[in-house]
């Protein structure tokens, strides 16, 4: 191992690695504008043919009358759920422990708008309907994360789903996906993105993340939600006098790799068991049930990082540039598959994991 370098240091370095769909450079951009035509007219303000036309889209994909794009799913989501309070009356929403909203975003939705946020669930589990059932406050709308990225990408059953949905509409309650991984998760479910969103009052989902785009999100709900969205939108200062680079680069990707996300969800199942097949490692979930999941040992974070470092200088390889404790003994980081991994050949990766297992089992 070369003295005193970073595990992040020898990440970079490494000429293969396993997550994503490469380095995010000028390339994505240059590759997505490549037929674009220079006299394409640009968006303004959130109007124009390119941003109108790509809304359309969206809105059809998921199932719903209008869609709304935003430069980020910070500020859409939070606006989602500000129109739900308005309109319930009520300054309180139910999520997860682990929401974005609650951990990420530096109390935006409380410090904003004033609204309160209500826990759902243990941290280490996915909602359930009787969370909801069980919930001894008044709510305007319940989110919920499809899938749950802070616990491994774990999500609910469809006909959970279709129960806590139903729920919701009876008792009044707003339901909200954030789905920024949404489209992910299709494989797994065998549905389709409308017949998923079918079960909610308003939709987000993220067009840098599985699609890999340059940035953005999209908001999707009825006429008259998105109508209100686009006013929030205006006040947060969203609508920048041009996001076209951001519409065309999502548009582009979303065509390129719609086909593949059973396969990346196939790769990440057998990724997966590369990992669970070495001592002092495992997943979670075990059997992913996206493109993601988290890969746990059972080791100090100090003493693992030179053994990653050791096996990128030595394979070429990298698995992950982080590594996060979660005791003095443990700790995980997160795996994303992409359009790289079906590049590597199959002799490497079990040359990686030989490697791996076999350095574990000297600890």
């Amino acid at each position: 191992m070369s003295e005193n370098k970073s595990l992040f240091e020898a990440f970079k370095q490494t000429r293969i690695k396993t997550n994503g769909h490469g380095d995010r450079n000028a390339g994505v951009l240059k590759e997505a504008f490549e037929h674009v035509a220079s006299d394409t007219e640009s968006d303004m303000y959130g109007n124009g043919k390119v941003i109108e036309d790509f809304q359309v889209k969206m809105a059809e994909l998921l199932g719903k009358e209008s869609s709304v794009f935003f430069p980020s799913g910070t500020m859409a989501q939070q606006i989602a759920l500000r129109i739900w309070c308005d309109e319930k009356e009520i300054k309180k929403v139910a999520y997860h422990p682990l929401s974005h909203l609650e951990i990420h975003e530096e109390d935006g939705l409380k410090e904003l708008h004033g609204i309160q946020s209500v826990l759902l669930a243990d941290k280490d589990s996915v909602i359930t309907l009787e969370d909801i059932q069980h919930m001894k406050e008044e709510v305007a709308a319940v989110l919920l994360e499809l899938p749950q990225r802070e616990i491994g990408g774990q999500l609910p059953d469809f006909e959970t789903l279709q129960s806590i949905s139903d729920y919701c509409r009876k008792k009044g309650i707003k339901l909200h996906l954030d789905g920024a991984r949404l489209l992910e998760v299709l494989p797994y479910y065998r549905k389709t993105a409308s017949e998923v969103c079918n079960l909610f009052d308003s939709v987000y989902i993220s067009l840098y993340k599985g699609i890999g785009g340059i940035a953005g999100a999209i908001l999707a709900g009825s006429e008259e939600f998105t109508k209100k969205s686009k006013v929030w939108k205006r006040r947060h200062g969203g609508d920048l006098i041009s996001l076209y680079p951001y519409i065309i680069s999502a548009d582009y990707y979303l065509d390129e790799r719609a086909d593949k996300l059973e396969r990346y969800y196939l790769n990440a199942r057998e990724f997966a068991s590369f990992y669970n097949s070495c001592e002092k490692v495992s997943t979670l979930p075990e059997v992913p049930v996206s493109n993601m999941f988290h890969v746990h040992y059972e080791m100090a974070k100090a003493d693992l990082e030179p053994i990653l470092v050791d096996i990128y200088e030595k394979t070429g390889v990298g698995l992950s540039g982080y590594l996060r404790e979660t005791g003095e003994t443990s700790c995980y980081y997160e795996v994303s598959i992409g359009d790289v991994y079906d590049t590597i050949q199959k002799e490497k990766l079990t040359e990686v994991f030989q490697l791996l297992n076999e350095s574990l089992k000297k600890i």
